[in-house]
């Protein structure tokens, strides 16, 4: 029993409000549902099977960090921001109690996290969408810390990717989508950033701007896949959700 016992991995020591190891988290995925319209119900549904999915899924001891614009701030805001603490699986009954640990990651968790996703997707009703000052925003708050730089890091964005601000505009309207137009606007300096690495998904919602024709959704996406290679991100992936 003494060699079971010093045998078996030794789990973290966990902060008593992030539920993260106090040396920092294995992993941080950050959500960023933009809420500067209505989701299509379609999308909506979708999102939250997405969300769940990754609710059930996190490995333990990763961030998981479920956020919307803060559009009169010109940031992010947090909605919900803890680790896995790990759901019981796996754990001895003869050195851990797999049903509390399974009670306090429902409790502590799986509830409040689900309860965030429900509350990102209320709309704010915004004339502006101040989507690159957000993700600037979770870079300095989640990927810059020394505590943070070893874990891996991921960050999805759900959202029109239409980005409006006085400082650059993407509505057909403003210009045209080439990165070297935005290049020589005062956001590109206002907004640069480091993502550290991190791997960035962005789920594409397709939304038709009142008085204005559709953007060209490939010459979109290239724009953004540009725009996170020259933040920092290891890797891009774009993929549309369902619904119009």
């Amino acid at each position: 029993m003494a060699y079971f016992y010093f045998s078996m991995p030794k789990r973290p020591v966990l902060d008593a409000q992030s539920l993260c190891p106090v040396d920092g988290p294995h992993g941080i995925n950050v959500v960023l549902v933009d809420t500067s319209d209505d989701l299509p119900e379609a999308t909506r549904r979708e999102v939250q099977v997405v969300l769940d999915d990754l609710i059930a899924t996190l490995p333990s001891f990763y961030k998981l960090d479920i956020r919307v614009l803060d559009i009169a701030g010109a940031r992010s805001r947090s909605l919900f921001s803890k680790c896995n603490p790990g759901d019981g699986a796996g754990l001895s009954e003869w050195t851990d109690n797999p049903r509390i640990a399974r009670l306090r990651w429902i409790e502590s968790f799986r509830k409040p996290a689900a309860e965030a996703v429900k509350n990102s997707m209320a709309s704010a009703k915004a004339a502006s969408s101040p989507l690159m000052a957000a993700i600037q925003d979770i870079a300095i708050d989640q990927f810059f810390s020394a505590a943070n730089q070893n874990a891996k890091k991921t960050l999805i964005v759900i959202s029109d990717m239409i980005e409006y601000t006085r400082e650059y505009s993407q509505y057909p309207a403003a210009g045209d989508l080439s990165f070297q137009r935005y290049k020589q606007s005062p956001a590109y300096l206002k907004f640069r950033t480091d993502l550290h690495g991190a791997g960035v998904s962005i789920r594409y919602v397709t939304r038709q701007p009142k008085g204005q024709p559709l953007l060209n959704d490939l010459k979109h996406a290239e724009f953004w896949i540009q725009w996170m290679k020259d933040n920092g991100a290891s890797s891009i992936e774009v993929k549309r959700l369902q619904g119009a």
